[in-house]
């Protein structure tokens, strides 16, 4: 498996992308760095998908992933209801330019729809 090191350690990388896939399952949009945003792309899809799928496994691994239950409770119900038909593709990347302060690479990721 192939990965961004995204300059962190790796439990401060984990905890940094569990934060921001609960961020944009919560808000359904986000503001980051496209790096960070192609990394949260690939979490925030598989919990989605485990969402759809719905069973009680699926909830307890998505609990596991996600830091707030309300959260957990939002992608069972209305975003699984939102994406019965759609195969995969939840997620948008868009870009918005350079940051002001290092020029680092600015994008929103959204979810579709």
């Amino acid at each position: 498996m192939s990965y961004r090191k995204l300059g962190f350690r790796s439990d401060h990388r984990r905890s940094m992308l569990r934060n921001s896939v609960t961020s944009l399952l919560e808000h359904e949009k986000i503001v980051t760095t496209e790096s960070r945003a192609k990394e949260i792309r690939k979490s925030a899809e598989k919990i989605i998908t485990l969402g759809k799928r719905g069973d009680l496994h699926a909830r307890r691994q998505a609990l596991s992933y996600l830091f707030n239950e309300d959260t957990v409770s939002k992608v069972f119900s209305d975003l699984a209801e939102r994406y019965t038909d759609r195969q995969g593709g939840y997620t948008r990347i868009i870009k918005t330019g350079a940051r002001k302060g290092d020029g680092a690479p600015m994008v929103i990721i959204e979810l579709v729809d």
